[in-house]
């Protein structure tokens, strides 16, 4: 039997305690990068899964966010689970949860604790807030931070209501920060035989997506979302159908796309010659671009501009699962799944060229490998029916 390939994270051995988007997909980015993961979940099982879906045997959402792992139902609120908590810590390099500061301490699996048993342990927590200060204990939210952050002021049109990001950009932002924490962690221990805390924070998170609007110079006032905006060129315009993205803020962009919609007069119009003209005069521009546009679709004028402008007709999510750049680069994979059956989703986002990891597998059903986990644990089949019987697996 031939070995699976072999992931830069190969061996590492990651405890995901974590629910919801940021950290299990933080998560899911060390199982991709070839780390072995067990999901851990309560008997109500992680949130995510009653998720609004159109799917009926498990949320879509659950199954984007949680491939290539091994579930195990244990309930931490009895003894015995916090004791097979432990035993798998032995075996373990990574735990991760999101709990709110209060709860490990509870649940006694606090890093303190964890930091005397086990020292090597990277203990990764991701939570709304951060450590300190007086949210520390609320509950964090993509889209309550996208409010509290700037982001969706930015989002809305200017003189209209602020509109959220749809996407859990900041989840997803804070997942790549639970994998990069992680990983940096782990080449510190190589170093050091330590393992230390990560605190990844939705607030840090959605701050960290802003850095170069975060920024504000002395003498200057409060406003510097003015410097994020392209004169309205660089944009989402209107074609014969559909939409296309646009961007022209180089010169060079900026004269090619002139050319492509007929209208070079406008490239060599010296009131148009940089980007604070053309965004002070965007009222004289705007009315001739979209004219212009309306000769094609705007999947036409995608292959107009071409490599000469960059730019993007508007598409559904749907649509990336057959297009050719998306199949060229090897993106989606058929998984199996015990319930829902085959479905496609993604693979691999970070490619690695000596070691590229083991082929994702589907995300878990509830509990599916509790009693094979167990038993690699050294528990036996009447400890494992004991247990069930109990309520601490199911």
């Amino acid at each position: 039997m031939s070995k699976l390939p072999r992931g830069p994270l190969s061996g590492i051995r990651v405890l995901d305690l974590s629910a919801y988007i940021a950290g299990p997909y933080g998560c899911t980015l060390l199982a991709d990068m070839g780390a072995a993961v067990i999901k851990i979940e309560p008997p109500s099982g992680d949130n995510l899964r009653r998720y609004p879906s159109t799917l009926e045997a498990e949320s879509r959402a659950f199954l984007g966010v949680n491939r290539s792992k091994r579930a195990l139902v244990l309930d931490l609120k009895k003894p015995q689970g916090l004791g097979v908590l432990m035993r798998l810590l032995d075996n373990a390099d990574v735990l991760v949860h999101n709990f709110r500061p209060s709860v490990p301490l509870r649940l006694g699996i606090d890093y303190e604790r964890f930091q005397a048993s086990h020292p090597r342990l990277i203990y990764c927590v991701v939570n709304g807030y951060g450590e300190s200060g007086p949210m520390k204990d609320n509950a964090g939210y993509d889209q309550v931070l996208q409010s509290l952050t700037g982001i969706c002021s930015l989002q809305g049109k200017p003189g209209q209501p602020p509109e959220v990001v749809y996407g859990s950009v900041v989840d997803y932002y804070a997942a790549a920060m639970v994998a990069t924490g992680v990983s940096a962690a782990l080449f510190d221990r190589e170093r050091t035989g330590h393992g230390q805390y990560i605190g990844v924070s939705l607030l840090r998170s959605a701050l960290a997506m802003q850095s170069a609007r975060f920024i504000w110079a002395d003498g200057e006032s409060r406003d510097v979302s003015r410097d994020m905006r392209s004169g309205g060129v660089t944009g989402m315009h209107p074609a014969r159908e559909g939409y296309i993205y646009l961007s022209a803020n180089t010169p060079h962009f900026w004269r090619s796309l002139c050319k492509k919609i007929g209208l070079p007069e406008m490239a060599d119009d010296p009131r148009y010659d940089t980007l604070r003209k053309r965004a002070s005069l965007s009222y004289e521009i705007l009315p001739n671009l979209h004219a212009a546009l309306q000769a094609h679709t705007a999947l036409e004028w995608e292959k107009i501009f071409g490599e000469d402008v960059p730019s993007a007709a508007a598409r559904t999510i749907g649509d990336m699962f057959d297009h050719p750049q998306v199949l060229a680069e090897e993106m989606v994979t058929t998984l199996q799944h015990p319930v829902v059956g085959n479905y496609r989703g993604l693979t691999k986002p970070i490619k690695f060229g000596r070691t590229p990891g083991p082929a994702p597998f589907a995300a878990p059903t509830l509990g599916e490998h509790s009693e094979d986990l167990l038993g690699e644990h050294g528990y036996s089949p009447s400890d494992i029916a004991l247990m069930r019987t109990d309520g601490v697996i199911a």
